[in-house]
């Protein structure tokens, strides 16, 4: 038997909400499939189960706060009985006073309304429900206590948008502070010639359907995971015990939230997917990450992070690392700029137009230094000088 608790779904959570269950007792549980639904200052986030096994029972009210580690549910192994359990405790009624000979009384009026257990009566004051629009499953349709738990509760209270976001800015404001406070942070840029990519890029899109089209945006998280994988300070987490590098690259991708805001889930092992899968995983994060719809893995599971500005906007900036991770890739705008071009088979250097981008590292220093974060940026800019091989 195991306890299913409340899992930490970023570095500065300290509680969540429960607004929904997506499972219910006796239903069986994998590795991987989400089971609730939990509203942080990040939005609601779906809650991923790691073990096998059995809902045996839910222990935690819909609506509650809880801290990190509290108990939600009990899981059962495969084969498993639920404990039995405890038999209440029978109270001795009070001594009954000696009266008088009871008179007899007029018959007490019928009470308006469904006829219900006084229990009922009581759950379904506390949770705003209408008796007269239950079906009761007691003698003579008599409602229930079981029929009122049974019932659609009324769904919880959204708090109001500006509200939402002013928590969300307040949870990305304290991440920052620790990130800035505990990490070390320093800096080195590179700026890239891209023309390659990009010429390659328009090529291959050109003949390509709308939807199956792959963005510049693409080519850089690429060649950013394929690097991660190679200097290996760049990628995995920082802890109480030192640095842990990590055994795969899931690659953080910074999204700006519509409403304002920032958020970095991940797509686990992105050194591994060919660019259209890629392509396709950056499309479905953004859209599930606006819809405040991401699961907890994809927000705990990050190893390094990259953020672009998209193909206007800034010609470069620099980037604060997301705690426990050890690294962010800040990603430039692409520029048109005159750029000294080395000939091949001896020809002489020429100056020509080229489209160029400047990408910024943020390191931690407790895990490397300038060779490291260098071996890194040199690493990006060879892949993207072969972009057909990413």
């Amino acid at each position: 038997m195991g306890v299913f608790q409340m899992p930490s779904l970023g570095a500065d959570m300290e509680a969540g909400k429960l607004v929904e269950w997506l499972v219910k007792p006796g239903d069986a549980v994998h590795r991987g499939d989400i089971v609730a639904v939990v509203e942080t200052q990040k939005g609601a986030i779906e809650v991923e189960i790691f073990e096998e096994g059995v809902v045996g029972s839910l222990d935690a009210e819909l609506g509650t706060t809880l801290p990190v580690g509290a108990p939600m549910a009990t899981i059962l192994a495969d084969g498993e009985a639920p404990p039995p359990a405890e038999a209440p405790v029978a109270e001795e009624p009070p001594p009954r006073p000696v009266e008088a000979a009871p008179i007899p009384a007029a018959p007490a009026p019928m009470s308006a309304g469904p006829a219900a257990s006084p229990a009922a009566r009581k759950l379904a004051v506390e949770r705003g429900l209408d008796l007269s629009a239950l079906a009761g499953s007691g003698p003579a349709g008599a409602i229930t206590l079981r029929d009122v738990e049974g019932a659609a509760q009324p769904a919880p209270a959204k708090p109001a948008p500006a509200d939402a976001m002013a928590e969300m800015r307040k949870a990305i404001a304290a991440a920052m502070q620790r990130s800035k406070r505990e990490i070390p942070h320093f800096q080195l840029s590179q700026t890239v010639d891209v023309q390659k990519a990009t010429d390659w890029l328009s090529a291959r899109n050109a003949t390509a359907a709308p939807t199956d089209r792959i963005l510049l945006g693409a080519l850089f998280m690429k060649a950013a995971a394929l690097a991660a994988g190679k200097v290996r300070e760049m990628n995995g987490h920082y802890g109480a015990d030192g640095f842990a590098p990590a055994p795969q690259v899931n690659l953080g991708v910074a999204v700006a939230l519509r409403g304002g805001g920032l958020i970095a889930p991940a797509i686990p092992e992105a050194d591994t997917l060919p660019l259209p899968e890629l392509m396709a995983a950056m499309k479905d994060l953004v859209a599930r990450a606006r819809a405040m719809r991401l699961r907890s893995s994809e927000l705990t599971s990050g190893t390094i992070t990259v953020s672009s500005l998209g193909e206007k906007g800034a010609e470069a900036m620099t980037g604060i690392i997301f705690p426990p991770q050890v690294a962010l890739l800040a990603i430039g705008a692409p520029r048109l700029r005159p750029w000294i071009v080395t000939g091949g088979d001896g020809a002489p250097a020429q100056i020509e137009p080229r489209q160029v981008v400047t990408f910024t590292l943020s390191a931690d220093h407790r895990v490397s230094d300038g060779r490291q974060a260098n071996r890194f940026l040199a690493e990006v800019d060879a892949l993207l000088q072969a972009p057909e091989a990413l």
